[in-house]
């Protein structure tokens, strides 16, 4: 099982404002649709729909996620459209919408996602340690980190959907 370690952040400015003063350079953009299959305070299986906007490629995955925090156990892996077709029949779930802009910064890579149901937009950073992510100084256009904060998860926003309220 392959570990996730990342950090989040409330990001206050557009990414198309932050690429237009050279402080990011955008790379690519994909349309992501997410739904939870079962959720419990340490555990979460997810499917998503994800769409290369300047490709319209468009693959689907299957992903387990374990632990809380900066650092979870995380295994994913490519499904069929029929197979997610049929899970997203069977549950009949509203998706969690986002679009995610993947960007260059500072010689590493960024994950902005803008969510559509919710006013949000959150920058992602992985890191290849816990003591990586512990240690980092992010720039202040990163806002606030919300890296531990339960309200910004996507399982969290997702579950709210279902239930027709936002906490924002």
């Amino acid at each position: 099982m392959a570990l996730e370690i990342e950090r989040k952040f409330l990001l206050q400015q557009s990414p198309q404002q932050l690429a237009a003063t050279g402080i990011i350079t955008i790379l690519s953009e994909q349309r992501i649709e997410q739904t939870y299959l079962a959720i419990d305070s340490n555990e979460e299986i997810r499917v998503r729909k994800i769409t290369d906007l300047s490709t319209k490629q468009t693959s689907f995955t299957h992903t387990f996620k374990r632990g809380n925090g900066l650092v979870r156990e995380e295994i994913e892996y490519e499904i069929s459209e029929t197979i997610y077709g049929q899970i997203m029949q069977a549950f009949g779930y509203i998706p969690l919408t986002k679009n995610r802009i993947t960007a260059q910064f500072d010689n590493g890579l960024i994950e902005i996602d803008i969510y559509d149901q919710i006013q949000l937009t959150v920058l992602e950073l992985e890191f290849s340690s816990l003591q990586e992510a512990e240690s980092y100084k992010s720039p202040a256009w990163f806002g606030a980190d919300i890296s531990g904060e339960k309200k910004y998860s996507n399982k969290k926003v997702w579950k709210q959907l279902q239930d027709g309220k936002f906490e924002q």
